[in-house]
């Protein structure tokens, strides 16, 4: 599963969205912006050099964004985009 995603899903996140990228030969895409995030939770794998990030949104659904490098630093950049209620929500959660 790790060698598949590797090769065929892509993440993009940039000052404006969160972009994904998979499916059969890339062809399934889903963006994301900031202000329909309502939490970030962030949960560290392979002894923290990577993890997870699980982005909710304002209709209840969930975009899990897995086996990312730097994830921290990702989560930090996330979290400075979102709106201060989410930032609390994010905070919240972690604890």
């Amino acid at each position: 599963g790790a060698i598949v995603r590797a090769v065929w899903l892509r993440y993009r996140i940039t000052n404006r969205r969160i972009s994904v990228t998979g499916g059969w030969m890339g062809r399934d895409r889903t963006d994301l912006i900031y202000p329909e995030v309502v939490k970030v939770v962030k949960m560290p794998r392979g002894w923290g050099s990577w993890g997870d990030l699980v982005v909710t949104l304002k209709d209840g659904s969930r975009l899990e964004l897995r086996a990312i490098p730097r994830f921290r630093e990702i989560y930090d950049h996330i979290n400075d985009k979102i709106s201060p209620k989410a930032r609390d929500a994010s905070e919240s959660a972690r604890r």
